[in-house]
């Protein structure tokens, strides 16, 4: 049973990584039911206090990916439309790929500030500058969190 529980554990930290990068998948989350899975065989290294902690981190780092670009956006000057443009070229950069996913934010909220016909196009890419560094600050803060609980698990499973 240790050895099923600790494939599942690998497949959720794998996933839970290309979920950093990927906006439909809530990386950090996975990453942590990884966790959850290797605390149930012979392996398990956590206390439910350690347990709780990452918990709680995952949560925090998911909740703050949502927040993020809405703030570098905001900060930036963008709008509403901004954000919303950001958002929606966010996901439709899925379909094209990592260049996708990277530019698609940025120019969902270029798009999304032009739409309002009172941007010029310096701001337009100001606040779509910000929605860009908005989104790198939350792949960078969830690839930490879960290349952490990545580091833990695999030292735990092999050392």
């Amino acid at each position: 049973m240790d050895i099923l529980l600790i494939i599942l554990g690998s497949v959720c930290i794998i996933v839970g990584i290309l979920g950093c990068f990927l906006p439909i998948i809530p990386g950090p989350p996975v990453s942590f039911v990884g966790l959850l899975l290797l605390e149930f065989t012979e392996k398990s290294p956590f206390d439910s206090d350690t347990l709780w902690m990452w918990g709680l981190i995952a949560a925090g780092v998911t909740a703050l990916d949502y927040v993020v670009p809405v703030y570098g956006t905001k900060k930036f000057g963008g709008t509403k439309r901004g954000v919303w443009g950001s958002t929606i070229g966010l996901i439709v950069g899925l379909f094209f790929g990592p260049l996708g996913i990277i530019l698609g934010p940025f120019i969902g909220a270029f798009l999304g500030e032009m739409s309002t016909g009172k941007a010029t196009n310096k701001e337009a890419l100001r606040a779509a500058f910000g929605a860009f560094v908005g989104f790198l600050v939350g792949v960078i803060l969830k690839l930490i969190v879960s290349g952490w609980m990545a580091w833990i698990f695999f030292q735990n499973v092999f050392f």
